[in-house]
């Protein structure tokens, strides 16, 4: 069975996934304040994590994760991408990972362990994905806010990514989310099953 690599995220309407420092205040700010008809709602990433054997990311975003009251994650094995780290995995605490592997060496590692999905989190990590034809599918939900500069969620692919609208939802609290399928015109994963 191949893997299959997505993408769940949010971003600012004009595009930003954090501050230039890094931040992501005004996502959580954003989301205290929301609208009372969507407090408690987690706009369907409870239902995606269900469906989650790993994580990758990079390392500023594992930083980020790990200021969080709660590690999120739970017992997933969770894959952090940084030149600092050894091709093979060194350990940083329980079911976490760094490795400087490429996103192909990852992707033969994730058939190995049989993992069915992956979620790719954080900006240079998911542009790494996507120039290599990784990603499967995109989840993006829009954050009614204009943050004017910030760390853009896309970068240069280097060609054309096609994707097919899947379904828009728009919720009362004004965030906006649409799922898309990437469309692969060639495919590198053939490389996965060798």
């Amino acid at each position: 069975m191949e893997t299959q690599c997505s993408v769940f995220i949010a971003t600012s309407l004009d595009g930003y996934i954090a501050r230039k420092d890094g931040s992501i205040d005004w996502l959580t700010g954003h989301s205290a304040t929301s609208d009372s008809a969507s407090v408690g709602e987690d706009f369907g990433y409870a239902d995606f994590m269900a469906t989650v054997d790993s994580i990758v990311m990079g390392r500023i975003t594992y930083e980020t994760v790990r200021s969080f009251p709660r590690w999120p994650y739970g017992t997933r094995s969770v894959f952090v991408l940084s030149k600092e780290y050894p091709v093979g995995g060194e350990a940083l605490s329980g079911s976490v990972c760094g490795t400087s592997s490429s996103p192909e060496g990852l992707i033969r590692t994730f058939a190995a362990k049989a993992f069915r999905r992956v979620y790719v989190d954080g900006g240079k990590t998911i542009q790494s994905f996507l120039r290599a034809g990784l990603i499967n599918d995109i989840t993006i939900t829009r954050i009614p806010i204009l943050l004017g500069e910030g760390i853009p969620l896309f970068g240069s692919t280097g060609r054309d990514i096609d994707l097919q609208h899947l379904e828009t939802k728009s919720y009362a609290n004004g965030f906006v989310q649409s799922r898309y399928e990437v469309l692969q015109l060639d495919n590198p994963r053939d490389s996965q099953r060798e």
